[in-house]
């Protein structure tokens, strides 16, 4: 995606109407009567919650135009399969997806795996692997294709990503039944926002025109709107909704647990609960425990703290990126103080900044902050090094130290983990002074990395300067000031 040129043809999430916002209530059939709230004794499976309701969107589109932390890719296990969903990601993503699927080495039915999303306005794509459906390996489909439902949201738990985009993963392909693999598909997702709810802000069930029908008909299911839609629901729930994560629940297979195990026969009824479990131990699994973690989650209060705000950051980062790769940005990138070149002596990509471009006062800084993140957020991923051009600069171009303060608080951990050196070039004893300010109270971990250029011959030492393309006043500047040695190095022609 260029979000740089024309209106982005992407959907950004938060434009979407959610599931509670489309509600209507609906008249019940003429041979029904009215539910009346006082009457309802027996309450659903999936109780109506309206924080959960208020994060589902059912949207009939095209997965791969949604704006969102990350999508999921259907495809089987060489990951080359060309279904409809697969070859819309494949095309809105550009040539390095296929090149990065060559390192993951396929994917097993029921895995999920994450890659980059490249050109996609979504920052990630979680590949999946639904499985093949025939009738009399049932049970082993459904166990699979609830594994690639559940691996999905745990994948996106551990990345602490905001949103996720869900096209239908039963491919008609591999034969599921779509009203089958409906009910999977969101009595896994409900019983995952059920625990782990505060995770996720958003879920989007992308759909076509054929599967929407069934999609409507089952949400209400599952994330009913309201106690009448809920008690209304009940009758068409499936016998097997699944264990209390969704997951198919195998009679068969699971483990007959006699009375009181290990207990002899003749043990007295009334010694009780402790007695019993004198004979299997007194550990938190034998005592059965509700919340096992519950203690040491008191102790470790300082950490798990921590790493709630780690979280929070990541998501409010990742909303930042998101609105970066859906905005018209072409008015910041023509200012052309922010650009890439070549790399040091080090092999370390070279990021260049031109104070003089950046007209301060003239424009939205917000859409700068903006910009940065567009064009840094792939670059970040691998050491860099900055070289920061203070040549020429007024007070129509200082950056407000406010500015600075913001963008260092809003940008992900590895800007700042994989940032190896910046280079200040032509300071001046007030730019010094104030960056010194700056990385002394401000920010912390900056101030070692920072070196002050007073020459281009200086900068030179570090990077070659066939890596580097200088603007022609920084030249002429240096020129002017060092000695005209430097004249010799001709300006790039694209500035």
């Amino acid at each position: 995606m260029d979000p740089l040129g024309a209106p982005s043809q992407f959907v950004d999430v938060d434009s979407l109407p959610g599931w509670s916002d489309a509600y209507e209530a609906k008249q019940m059939d003429c041979h029904q009567s009215p539910v009346e709230k006082a009457h309802v004794d027996v309450r659903s499976p999936f109780p109506y919650r309206k924080d959960i309701n208020e994060k589902i969107i059912l949207w009939k589109g095209d997965v791969a135009l949604l704006n969102c932390t990350a999508i999921v890719n259907t495809s089987n296990e060489t990951l080359t399969d060309k279904n409809p969903v697969s070859e819309s990601i494949f095309m809105h993503a550009g040539p390095d997806l296929k090149d990065e699927l060559q390192k993951l080495k396929g994917c097993r039915t029921g895995e999920a795996k994450l890659t980059k999303g490249f050109n996609l306005a979504a920052r990630f794509i979680i590949h999946t692997v639904g499985p093949k459906y025939k009738s009399r390996y049932r049970t082993a489909a459904e166990s699979s294709l609830y594994s690639c439902y559940r691996n999905v949201l745990q994948l996106a738990k551990e990345q602490a990503m905001c949103s996720i985009g869900f096209c239908v993963i039963n491919t008609l392909k591999r034969c599921y039944p779509l009203e089958d693999a409906t009910h999977i598909a969101l009595r896994t997702v409900r019983r995952f926002l059920e625990v782990h709810g505060e995770t996720l802000e958003k879920v989007v069930f992308a759909v076509s025109e054929l599967e929407e029908a069934t999609y409507q008909k089952l949400l209400p299911l599952y994330f009913p709107r309201s106690l009448e839609e809920e008690v209304r629901s009940l009758p068409y729930l499936p016998a097997d909704i699944g264990n209390a994560e969704g997951e198919p629940v195998v009679p068969e297979r699971q483990i007959r647990i006699t009375e009181k195990p290990g207990v002899p026969d003749d043990a007295s009824d009334e010694e009780g609960l402790e007695a019993d479990l004198s004979f299997i131990g007194s550990h938190a699994f034998a005592r059965m425990e509700g919340d096992v973690d519950k203690q040491r989650r008191l102790i470790l209060q300082g950490q798990l703290s921590e790493a709630a705000l780690q979280k929070q950051h990541q998501r409010n980062y990742n909303r930042w990126l998101c609105q970066a790769r859906a905005e018209d940005l072409s008015d910041i990138a023509s200012l052309k103080a922010l650009y890439q070149t070549g790399v040091d002596n080090c092999g370390r990509t070279v990021m260049v900044v031109v104070g003089r471009n950046i007209p301060v006062t003239l424009i939205d800084m917000e859409k700068a902050l903006l910009y940065f993140i567009h064009v840094m957020d792939h670059i970040a991923v691998k050491e860099y090094v900055l070289v920061y051009f203070h040549t020429l600069t007024n007070d129509y171009n200082q950056l407000d130290s406010n500015f600075l303060k913001k963008l260092y608080d809003v940008v992900d951990a590895k800007y700042k983990r994989n940032l190896k050196a910046l280079y200040f070039v032509h300071p001046t004893f007030r730019s010094k002074v104030s960056a010194w300010f700056f990385t002394t109270f401000t920010v912390s971990g900056l101030k070692d990395k920072i070196h002050y250029v007073e020459s281009l011959q200086q900068l030179f030492t570090a990077i070659p300067p066939e890596q580097i393309d200088l603007p022609p006043f920084v030249l002429e500047y240096d020129a002017r000031e060092n000695g005209p040695y430097y004249s010799s190095y001709p300006p790039s022609p694209d500035l």
